[in-house]
């Protein structure tokens, strides 16, 4: 599995019948389906390229609203462990915040983020608890994670809120947004 297939429909009920669309158009695994904040449902499916692909356009073209829709090839491993759970951070580097309009076009910018620099992808939230809007955090050095913070915004256009750098965060700030290690 080297791609990442993502569907945000802007109804519940639509999206249990996408998910269903997409799991039987192509041999794809259903890797997460469930609410998201404002009534939007998130489906996210993993297999080959073209599988994943024919899967996405089949949800495409189902007729029903979308928020987003995407493939994304040669996901990068650190945004699959980040969907998972938080990752434990060590040190104190520089800390990048991006918050975006929406959940699939953050796990896409997160996905270029970390391909276009060395910061760490630390955590993901998606969706629930902040109205249907996502977020990602990234640490490392600050020239690392200024780079990484500038290709997610490239990457957002429109679908960008905010981006912030911080360079020396106070430890209390790092354990609100990153879980460290015990």
């Amino acid at each position: 599995m080297d791609s990442l297939g993502i569907v945000e429909s802007r109804s519940i009920a639509a999206g249990a019948v996408l998910a269903d669309i997409m799991v039987k158009a192509a041999n794809v695994t259903l890797v997460k389906a469930g609410t998201i904040c404002s009534g939007r449902y998130m489906i996210h499916v993993a297999g080959d390229r073209s599988s994943v692909a024919t899967s996405v356009a089949a949800a495409d073209g189902a007729g029903y609203a979308l928020a987003g829709s995407y493939t994304i090839s040669n996901i990068s491993r650190q945004v699959i462990d980040a969907l998972k759970r938080p990752i434990a951070m060590a040190g104190h580097g520089a800390l990048g915040v991006v918050e975006c309009r929406n959940v699939s076009s953050g796990i896409v910018a997160a996905d270029k983020a970390v391909k276009r620099s060395t910061a760490l992808l630390a955590r993901i939230v998606t969706g629930q608890g902040i109205n249907g809007k996502s977020y990602f955090v990234l640490t490392g050095d600050v020239a690392s994670v200024e780079e990484a913070v500038d290709a997610a915004k490239e990457s957002l256009g429109k679908n960008l809120m905010e981006a912030v750098v911080i360079p020396s965060p106070d430890s209390s700030v790092i354990n609100a947004f990153v879980v460290r290690p015990t």
